[in-house]
């Protein structure tokens, strides 16, 4: 097996179209548009924000859907095989494609929101279409990857993103609802969407946290 520290992240955004697109070439030939969503910070990159990559990760709905990812990928060297993650609830596989690790899971941890980046309806629901080729990938909308970076504490990611995302068309009710459901800080949540808001515009701040007495 190929170890993984001979794997490395996309360096930008055209080589990230370049294995995305090797990738759906052998994944759904005819671009006849397999239920799939790009996540993780290859959603990001994808979207023209430059960040800190890592894995190109996929997300499916179905376990089956991995073994179809498995099987389409078999002439590239497996990293792991297909494998049931119980602590993540996840099942997985991941292959090394042209050197960069390529990745695709099921997230089976249902939640009623459609807020989370990988979990429930919300990468099923926000998502926008990046031409890739012959192929029109739908990638995660990048306000809902924003709100993964808060969780991970991870500003190299995040500031990006909230740069990016400074810009009328920003659904910035998604964020809000987002950052509350994912349990932000409060205090990094008016941050955020004052930082967010256009210059002039005045934030919709969360209430204050109360102030100890």
């Amino acid at each position: 097996m190929e170890q993984n520290s001979t794997i490395r992240p996309p360096r930008d955004q055209a080589e990230l179209r370049d294995v995305l697109a090797m990738t759906l070439d052998r994944l759904d030939p005819e671009a006849s548009g397999v239920d799939y969503r790009l996540v993780g910070t290859g959603a990001a990159l994808a979207q023209g924000v430059h960040l800190p990559t890592g894995d190109v990760d996929i997300l499916v709905a179905r376990r089956a859907d991995v073994d179809q990812f498995a099987a389409a990928l078999s002439e590239f060297r497996c990293l792991d095989p297909p494998v049931w993650l119980a602590d993540a609830r996840q099942y997985f596989v991941r292959f090394a494609v042209a050197g960069i690790g390529v990745g695709a899971s099921t997230v089976e941890r249902p939640v009623d929101t459609d807020t989370f980046e990988c979990i429930g309806r919300g990468p099923w629901e926000h998502f926008v279409r990046v031409e890739c080729g012959r192929h029109t990938v739908p990638a995660v909308r990048l306000e809902l990857r924003l709100v993964s970076e808060l969780v991970r504490n991870r500003p190299d990611r995040y500031q990006p993103l909230i740069e990016r995302l400074r810009s009328p068309d920003a659904d910035l009710d998604l964020v809000h609802r987002s950052m509350r459901d994912r349990a932000v800080d409060p205090v990094l949540r008016q941050r955020v969407l004052a930082a967010l808001h256009p210059p002039g515009a005045a934030p919709d701040h969360d209430p204050a946290p109360p102030t100890s007495r």
